[in-house]
């Protein structure tokens, strides 16, 4: 067990990346309406990844719970990959807990456009350590400056690794894909910072993550576009893919934990910092065959009213070949989140994806 600072979260100045994407405005959400004070400072650029009108409606559903929040709430349109800006922020609102949302997502769209996940995953991360760094001063026998940096990583980490379930202790040195590539380096840069800097760090590798208002990237998201418009959909290695589904709300509620829980600042036999650096799985912890969760969502579609019940799903469905970057199984071993926070993910994949379906009704009215 690391041994944990605990953090107060009200009254804090709180930075999360990232927002309103898609668990950054979940995170926001819940924290403006479990705060009783303090600040949010939301920062995101925006970009065309997929349509930035997804991302308005969230910054939409942010700005209401503001309105309703005793939290002050800024909305910073701008990239971590801008040095300069990232700096400015925490010089100017003196950040207590930093939330690295962040990224370019995807691993196969990482094939065809690394420009843009080295720019954000790397050099904007790499901006976003150099300004926890030098936001420390020390006086009246006490730190000043970021108490604890919370960071996205990826179960892409774990690459093509057999072993499952996948623990935080197996070897991660053979991505991929880029994408994994640039979260392994973020984990990499965090612990250095950690030792060399003595910032408390916990990077978080989330599994498949889903819910209302998600990426439409992602499989479950696209998938229901796709049928909607009377497309094929493609199931990859032949459908043979298992995946850990994690909704929404249990991501959110596994970082609020973390967020509260910091690793301690220790001084080692060498009069040097014991770096504070931590890294868990967040994961539904019970992997899903694609072709289960694939007949659970049009089951949900169709309950919804989004499909007709009479639907020819078969002659919607295409069986093909493993893609470049994939990889056929992914399945957390999250025992040390439960161990050190006390969290296990509860929302299984049919109260999830009845959630996604409703919403997707309303949404796309």
């Amino acid at each position: 067990m690391t041994p944990k600072e605990k953090i107060n979260l009200d009254g804090k100045n709180i930075l999360v990346t990232g927002c309103p994407g898609f668990i950054g405005a979940n995170l926001v959400i819940r924290l403006l309406k479990d705060l009783t004070g303090g600040l949010i400072v939301s920062l995101d650029n925006m970009n065309d990844y997929y349509d930035p009108k997804l991302k308005e409606y969230r910054l939409s559903l942010v700005e209401s719970a503001a309105e309703k929040s005793n939290v002050k709430h800024v909305f910073v349109k701008g990239t971590i990959a801008d040095k300069a800006l990232v700096d400015s922020l925490f010089e100017k609102y003196h950040f207590d807990i930093v939330v690295n949302l962040a990224a370019q997502a995807g691993v196969r769209y990482s094939i065809d456009h690394p420009d843009v996940y080295i720019e954000s995953n790397l050099i904007g991360f790499y901006n976003i350590l150099e300004a926890c760094r030098n936001s420390y001063s020390y006086a009246d026998g006490e730190y000043k400056g970021v108490r604890h940096l919370v960071y996205a990583s990826s179960s892409s980490v774990y690459g093509g690794n057999k072993k499952v379930p996948f623990s935080v202790e197996d070897k991660v040195d053979n991505p991929v894909s880029l994408y994994a590539a640039t979260k392994k380096s973020n984990e990499l840069l965090a612990h250095s910072y950690s030792k060399l800097y003595n910032i408390p760090s916990t990077g978080l590798r989330f599994f498949t993550v889903y819910g209302p208002a998600g990426r439409p990237d992602m499989f479950y998201y696209s998938a229901t576009n796709t049928l909607v418009k009377g497309g094929t959909i493609k199931l990859f290695n032949y459908g043979n893919m298992k995946r850990d589904f994690t909704y929404v709300d249990d991501i959110v509620e596994g970082v609020v934990r973390v967020m509260g829980g910091a690793p301690v600042r220790e001084t080692g036999e060498d009069g040097l910092p014991v770096p504070p650096y931590a890294v868990y799985n967040i994961g539904g912890g019970q992997p899903e065959n694609l072709l289960d969760y694939i007949s659970v969502l049009q089951e949900e579609l169709v309950s919804a009213g989004i499909l007709p019940a009479d639907y020819d799903f078969e002659g919607h469905r295409e069986l093909v070949e493993m893609q470049p970057g994939d990889v056929p199984i992914t399945y957390a071993d999250s025992t040390g989140l439960e161990r050190d926070y006390g969290f296990t993910p509860q929302i299984g994949i049919r109260e999830g994806l009845r959630n996604f379906a409703g919403w997707y009704a309303e949404f796309t009215k």
